[in-house]
């Protein structure tokens, strides 16, 4: 959609004000000596960087090449002003003010340049990044287990004499068969302890403990080791 155009007062001021600008800027650039299209060139140039500064001054208002060459462009508009109100004889115009206005491409030139190539400030993030959350601290707990005691061992009880065999009456009756070994009392506690070396021997070896095995690594009775053994088959 196209927004219907109304005159504005302020619009209507900055017209006549830049006409009569660009008409001064003309005539005094005719007196110096710049005649034909050379003559209106002049304004346009004066007008055009007045107006990129200015716009670089609006995106940048830091920006201090902006506000120089504003100056600058402002300053030859109001002394094109000034020197066509009657203050500088237009038919003899001196040396000095020819020599800016033969000048005034080449300055006009850098300023632009340099207002066109300046790098435009990067736009600030709209979004704030969200905090990072800290872990917590762990505090490692170290569990100390009281160890277990040992199983009492009942007092070894003596070894049982081994009968003599008594000899042989004739020869023909057989050998007495030797007696069988007494069993001994294992309290349960030992019992289930030694199911668990057992059980250990076992995985290790594949083979079960036997009483040898009991005896001299455990340092326990021959008589007691006799029976866990017996026991454990």
């Amino acid at each position: 959609m196209f927004r219907p155009f109304r005159l504005d007062a302020v619009l209507i001021q900055a017209v006549i004000a830049g006409a009569l600008s660009f008409a001064h800027l003309h005539d005094l650039a005719a007196a110096a000596g710049q005649d034909g299209w050379k003559a209106w060139a002049y304004p346009v140039s004066v007008d055009l960087l007045l107006v990129a500064a200015w716009r670089r001054m609006r995106t940048d208002s830091g920006n201090r090449d902006a506000w120089l060459w504003f100056a600058i462009a402002l300053i030859a508009s109001l002394g094109a002003n000034v020197a066509t109100a009657g203050l500088l004889d237009m038919t003899n115009v001196p040396a000095w003010l020819r020599i800016l206005v033969a000048g005034w491409p080449a300055i006009a030139f850098l300023g632009g340049t340099l207002l066109a190539h300046t790098p435009h400030p990067a736009p600030e993030p709209t979004h704030t990044p969200e905090p990072v959350p800290v872990p917590e601290s762990v505090t490692e707990v170290t569990v100390e287990r009281a160890p277990e005691p040992a199983p009492e061992l009942p007092p070894a009880e003596p070894e049982p004499a081994e009968a003599q065999p008594e000899p042989a009456a004739q020869e023909e009756q057989p050998e007495p068969a030797p007696a069988p070994v007494p069993a001994v009392a294992v309290p349960p506690a030992l019992m289930a302890h030694a199911q668990k070396i057992a059980d250990a021997h076992r995985a290790q070896t594949g083979q079960p403990i036997d009483a040898e095995t009991l005896r001299t690594r455990h340092g326990m009775p021959p008589a007691l080791a006799d029976s866990i053994a017996l026991q454990l088959a």
